[in-house]
């Protein structure tokens, strides 16, 4: 049988979309169709965040009930127009997509691509202009746990002459993102393990710096790896391959301070663009080169 396309233009682009009826998140009747509605609404303030950075996708053509894979490289068949960046992966050199435009963002969805990932640098991944501080609660830990962490790290930062702004990770931890002027790889690194090894002196019955499964139980694990060059991170935006169409979502440091149950800031592909009308891009500041400071020594 042979399969039931929709053909339309996208900022001029002609994009051929299929199975836009197929349930991509069964539990909730969450379908194709949906998905890239959501990708289209959200697009105006996901797409600044994803510039010049290689994209990595999380794609679940069965669905996230069914077999996901990533998907690193540029794949066969793609259009001419697809913004490209050569990295060098574990496995060599490749071309990755980088997401520049809404064409592409529909055109990346559309491959059944749920997950969109970028790392902490543009263009080159000697120089990152970003810290991330992600914030991963171990068992027995929660969302409430997190915000505590969360709290506690927006503290040492701020000591440190650094700004910080927040997202939920669509999951059960949050993600702290500082704005840096571009500072060497191995420098941004080393600082987080220093900040994670701080933080864990200074509050050791909630933040633990290892992975140890064992030292995570009730704490909450402050990741300083994954600020490695070939490490990435979930966009903000983008949805989460779990059974509900969670969002990592920006969050205010009021909400993080407030907060009195997980499920407070746990949201939905629905509720994302009417928070985005109230609210704004809440992570709008990273974009501003006026927030950007120095890694300290």
């Amino acid at each position: 049988m042979p399969t039931e396309r929709t053909v339309v233009q996208v900022d001029g682009r002609r994009l051929s979309l299929s199975h836009l009826e197929k349930p991509l998140y069964p539990a909730s009747g969450f379908t194709k169709a949906a998905v890239l509605s959501y990708y289209e609404q959200v697009a105006p303030v996901m797409l600044p965040h994803l510039q010049g950075r290689p994209a990595s996708f999380v794609r679940c053509p069965g669905g996230v009930e069914g077999e996901r894979f990533w998907a690193k490289r540029v794949p066969p068949g793609a259009p001419g127009w697809i913004s490209e960046l050569e990295v060098e992966l574990r496995t060599g050199p490749a071309r990755q997509v980088v997401v520049a435009d809404l064409a592409t963002l529909i055109w990346a969805a559309n491959l059944d691509t749920i997950e969109f990932h970028v790392p902490q640098w543009r263009d080159a991944p000697e120089l990152h202009d970003r810290l991330i501080v992600d914030l991963d609660p171990g068992e027995g830990a929660d969302m409430l746990h997190c915000c505590a962490a969360a709290l506690a790290v927006r503290t040492v930062l701020a000591e440190d002459g650094l700004g910080t702004w927040a997202k939920t990770s669509g999951s059960k931890g949050l993600h702290l993102t500082v704005p840096l002027i571009p500072a060497p790889a191995v420098a941004v690194n080393a600082y987080a393990k220093r900040l994670a090894q701080r933080l864990k002196a200074a509050y050791p019955q909630l933040i633990v710096s290892r992975m140890g499964k064992d030292l995570r139980r009730d704490r909450v694990l402050l990741d300083w790896s994954q600020n490695a060059s070939a490490k990435t991170t979930v966009a903000a935006y983008s949805l989460r391959a779990f059974a509900e169409p969670t969002v990592s979502t920006p969050v205010s440091w009021e909400e993080i301070a407030d907060c009195g149950d997980p499920e407070e800031l746990s949201f939905t592909a629905d509720e994302v663009p009417d928070r985005l009308g109230r609210l704004g891009d809440l992570q709008a500041p990273l974009l501003d080169p006026s927030a950007a400071r120095r890694l300290p020594g």
